[in-house]
């Protein structure tokens, strides 16, 4: 076995990198959504164990959505790459070019088995530059094949040193061979076709045989005129070993998808739902497909579901010609390589292994699949047919009449392949030139419409969108998935109507249900969706909330394990005010899928409806320990603490809103409620500065504004309190607390009773029976020494008030200053100002007394065509206030002040404020 040379090495690795530099640039397309952007197991937070318990896609193997494509070695490499750097395409895909290269050299090395140098180099170099490989290399989710391919060719390599002198066994190569079939097997499933390779290496190669011989020799066994001989007992030692350990792979295998097949539909795969002969003529057609792109990779395309390649309904297609003539081909090939002995027969028995042999299980043959062509796929066939046309082409150089011209043709070949390849890596630069590029190879894809409906759906351009997802219903006019995206566009458009219509075309087109068959064989997971946004749509109108619920109760029945169903029904019956079939749901749903952070922060919110705020913070916390940066559960759990009026949990409560924050820099909720937690602890400097950070991001937050102008108030600083209300009132011009502050500094501060004046009869215009602005405008009367019109102001208040003391103290005082000083007499009150000291108390203690409001920011639910739901909770905030500290009952102004604000911490959550 010839070592690759360091001056081969670099050259494979100049041509890969000339050939792929390109998709450095390009992003995250197509599969790559579901495999990374959409995969928690590639989070640190996630245990490492769910790799093994999931699917490619971080489904659990157990559910019946899965796609059973068990490829965790595959992810573990997703998961390194998204340590070092997250999302970050750019090491995603540089990871990919080096496997690749790492392939092209361990090729190498297999081809020189069965080549020589310069056609090794040959078969490596068309391998590395192939343009059916874009898909492999260039998608990220084609790792799966550059990481199995590493690992068959390794296995493979082991086993050819496992025969010793005289024929002897080396077990230690076996051993490692079988070692790194398993490897392989857990990048991607078709890694255990190395072991078939192995087998006829072993017969044809190693041992020399042809087919005649080994038909000869059964004869003389069976007809007792001889022995099986010695070096045939130890091949079949070898087999039998090879062939043991595949059959545990493959047990250990079909236990981990739980002996059942994924679940496709006939978009996915038409075919396969075909009857007879249709369903065989199109597979075996689909193998002279595949041939000819690896012969001529001119026209590429990233998806052949659904219409790509019509059904071959009948004996007289035309396109039988093709199928036969591959069977042909094929079959001389494989009776030259089995019947003659020599090197070329042995070289064209590999090369055909090679192509075949990896091929099975994406071949339909056995069991269908989910595609009907796959390009990636192609990738380890392909190196077989690199070693055919490296052999052909040396058989053609030795010829001195067609040296030059075959040099020519590689050359030309070579080149025009490295073209297309860095041409076609463009294409993979972002979904919408993946999917357009797709559309100009065919347009009979209604997949493909979707597709680019959807890149453009995810650039906000809806009414272009809707033109393509149109399109797509008019190329498949049964697509579920098709009519669903054009009434998902609708309602983007807020065109409700039309996009209930196209929710119910797509709901008349679900198989119906037929007793005894399992209805979810017959459906893609996805079209259940209908469903929910059918429901989700109707809901929006008060009157159809029934409707709605039994449009969900009728997806879980379909499909009792619909996870999102349940989430989507506990959220409606929250709005329907029916929280304990709510918490049903939830617990429901947290049966199926225990580690959704969502679905716990959920539940906490349906306690907090039911009055339970223990439990609700205890699922909270369990929602955090799941996942410390979900957002919401931060800010209302900070919340819950700080409302309960525990100060042991303020500390915790403040960590929580500093990490919220620093998730969410840019919401002024985060730092109002800081600010909130400061003046509880009493630390008005940090209070301030918390309030005035709030208040930069949104100038018009109401209650930030209010509340820091109270701070300015009760820390003695009123003068600054002024231009934060007057920006209040600027905004808010009916604030009704904020004009009693403002007054209130205007009369007591400034000496301004015109302003403060104007103040309280701004209050009275907006509201006539106010008390509080009332009571404030006959102390203004009295402050202008106009102590009839005081008098008068006092009557009509203490009517308003019949039972509040401190007016009819107050009005006695007036009418003992007015029958003291007679009727022409008006003078100032006496020197200790007991009434207007009494007025202006009350008149504070008036305004810390009101009922505190609130500021309101709905975090609203999810309801995904595609994703998880978060049920919403309020934010709310408190309108501290507090008196102030101005006269010698001072005591008992703080003692009010407390049960105030012990008033103020029933604060009322609206849920699903639509």
């Amino acid at each position: 076995m010839a070592d690759v040379s360091l001056k081969e090495a670099a050259l494979i690795v100049g041509v890969v990198a000339a050939c792929y530099w390109n998709s450095l640039f390009c992003g995250f397309v197509f599969d790559d959504v579901s495999a990374i952007l959409d995969n928690k197991d590639l989070h640190p937070s996630t245990p490492l164990r769910n790799l093994f318990q999931n699917d490619f896609w971080g489904t659990p193997m157990s559910e019946e959505r899965s796609h059973k494509s068990y490829r965790p070695l595959t992810v573990l490499t997703f998961r390194l790459n998204y340590l070092f750097s997250e999302l970050n395409a750019v090491s995603y895909h540089f990871l990919n070019l080096v496997f690749h290269v790492v392939v092209c050299i361990v090729f190498l090395k297999v081809c020189k088995l069965f080549l020589d140098n310069r056609s090794s180099v040959v078969a490596s170099l068309l391998f590395a530059v192939h343009p059916i490989h874009t898909e492999a290399v260039t998608g990220v989710v084609g790792r799966a094949e550059l990481l199995s391919s590493i690992f068959f060719l390794a296995a493979f390599l082991s086993y050819t040193k496992s025969k010793g002198p005289d024929n002897t066994i080396v077990w230690t190569p076996i051993a490692v061979t079988v070692f790194l079939v398993a490897v392989a097997t857990l990048c991607k499933e078709q890694g255990i076709t190395v072991v078939g390779i192995c087998c006829v290496y072993e017969v044809f190669i190693a041992q020399g045989y042809t087919l005649p011989a080994l038909l000869d020799t059964a004869v003389q066994i069976l007809r007792g005129k001889g022995s099986i001989p010695f070096s045939m007992l130890q091949t079949l030692l070898k087999l039998i070993v090879l062939m043991f350990s595949t059959l545990l792979l493959v047990v250990v295998r079909v236990q981990v998808i739980q002996s059942q097949l994924p679940v496709f539909t006939r978009f996915d795969n038409p075919a396969a739902v075909s009857p007879s002969p249709a369903r065989q003529l199109t597979f075996n057609y689909l193998l002279p497909v595949n041939a000819w792109l690896l012969l001529n990779p001119s026209e590429l395309c990233c998806d052949w579901t659904m219409g790509t390649i019509p059904l071959v309904e009948s004996l007289l297609d035309v396109r039988n010609i093709a199928t036969l003539t591959f069977f042909c081909f094929l079959g001389s090939l494989l009776v030259f390589s089995l019947r003659y002995p020599g090197d070329s027969s042995k070289t064209v028995l590999m090369a055909l292994c090679l192509i075949v042999l990896p091929f099975i299980p994406a071949s339909n043959l056995f069991f269908p699949v989910g595609f009907v062509v796959a390009e990636r796929v192609l990738y380890v066939p392909s190196m077989g047919f690199c070693i055919l046309v490296a052999h052909g082409w040396k058989k053609l150089s030795n010829k001195s009449v067609l040296r030059k011209i075959s040099w020519v043709c590689l050359a030309a070949v070579l080149f025009t392949h490295a073209l297309k390849t860095l041409h076609r890596n463009w294409d993979w630069e972002s979904e919408y030139t993946l999917f357009m590029s797709a559309l100009k190879v065919n347009k009979n894809n209604a997949k493909l419409w979707n597709n680019v409906g959807h890149a453009l759906e995810n650039e906000k351009n809806f009414e272009r969108a809707l033109q393509f997802f149109i399109q797509a219903t008019q190329v498949q006019p049964d697509d579920i998935g098709a009519h669903m995206n054009v009434g998902r566009t609708y309602k983007n458009l807020n065109k409700t109507k039309e996009a209930e219509e196209s929710y119910m075309i797509a709901k008349s087109l679900m198989p119906q249900i037929i007793p005894g068959k399992k209805y979810a064989a017959r459906v893609a997971p996805n079209h259940l969706n209908v469903y929910i946004n059918l429901a989700n749509l109707i809901r929006a109108n008060e009157s159809r909330l029934e409707e709605a619920d039994q449009l969900y109760r009728q997806a879980i029945s379909m499909r009792p394990d619909f996870k999102q169903a349940y989430i989507s029904r506990g959220e409606l019956l929250l709005k329907m005010n029916k929280p304990l079939k709510a918490k049903e749901a939830y617990l429901r749903a947290l049966e199926l899928d225990r580690t959704n952070a969502d679905l716990w922060y959920n539940l906490a919110i349906v306690y907090i409806e039911l009055k339970d705020p223990t439990e609700a913070l205890k699922n909270f916390n369990r929602a955090l320990e799941l996942n410390p940066a979900h957002k919401l559960a931060l800010f209302n759990s900070a919340l819950l603490m700080q409302e309960s009026g525990d100060a042991r949990l303020r500390p915790e409560a403040k960590q929580r809103l500093l990490h919220y924050v620093k998730e969410e820099p840019q919401d002024s909720n985060g730092y109002f409620n800081l600010g909130m937690l400061a003046m509880d602890d009493k630390k008005d400097m940090e209070a301030e500065a918390w309030m005035k950070k709030a208040i930069r991001l949104q100038p018009n937050f109401r209650s930030a504004l209010f509340n820091l102008a109270l701070l300015y108030s009760q820390t003695g600083k009123e003068l600054m309190a002024l231009p934060v209300l007057e920006d209040l009132l600027r905004y808010y011009p009916d604030h009704t607390k904020g004009l009693i502050l403002k007054g209130d500094i205007l009369m007591n501060q400034k000496k301004d009773i015109v302003g403060a004046k104007m103040c309280f009869e701004k209050i009275l215009e907006l509201d006539p029976k106010n008390v509080q602005g009332k009571h404030n405008l006959c102390v203004v009367y009295f402050e202008e020494k106009d102590l009839i019109k005081a008098e008068k102001c006092l009557v009509e208040t203490l009517a308003l008030a019949p039972h509040e003391e401190y007016i009819q103290r107050h009005l006695h005082i007036v009418r003992s200053k007015i029958a003291s000083l007679g009727a022409m007499e008006q003078s100032s009150l006496p020197s200790d100002g007991t009434a207007a000291t009494e007025a202006k108390k009350n008149s504070i203690q008036n305004l810390k007394e009101a009922k505190s409001e609130k500021t309101a920011t709905q975090s609203t639910v999810n309801n995904k065509e595609h994703s998880k739901n978060k049920k919403p909770i309020e934010k709310s905030s408190v309108d501290k206030e507090t008196p102030k500290k101005s006269t010698k009952e001072i005591k008992d102004i703080e003692k009010k002040r407390v049960a105030a604000l012990k008033r103020l911490e029933e604060i009322e959550r609206i849920l699903n404020g639509e």
